[in-house]
């Protein structure tokens, strides 16, 4: 199969969706495609691993927020003990200017 697009994000989800196939097939013995032939998984089975993949996802996704909010709130120190580390209250940043520039 020829892959056409240029597009770098598309290859990168391509090649981990290779990948990921040969960890699947090394892991269960099998294409997704023989499942199908050997009738060891029907559309019911299809359905139910891809209900449990977005339920794992829901998952991961709550536990990337919560990692976030971490990674918020420590910034937020940070950025206290640094202005009191200064001797200053940061009302300073209020001051910045920022010009527009022409497009030519």
């Amino acid at each position: 199969m020829k892959i056409n697009t240029k597009d770098e994000i598309v290859l990168s989800v391509l090649r981990k969706m290779d990948q990921r196939s040969i960890i699947g097939q090394q892991k269960y013995g099998a294409t997704m495609m023989q499942e199908i032939e050997g009738q060891e998984k029907d559309l019911n089975r299809f359905l139910v691993d891809v209900q449990e993949e977005l339920m794992d996802a829901l998952l991961y996704i709550e536990a990337a927020k919560r990692c976030l909010s971490d990674e918020i709130e420590e910034a937020m120190i940070n950025r206290i003990n640094v202005v009191g580390q200064n001797g200053n209250d940061g009302l300073h940043y209020h001051d910045i200017q920022v010009n527009e520039q022409e497009t030519l």
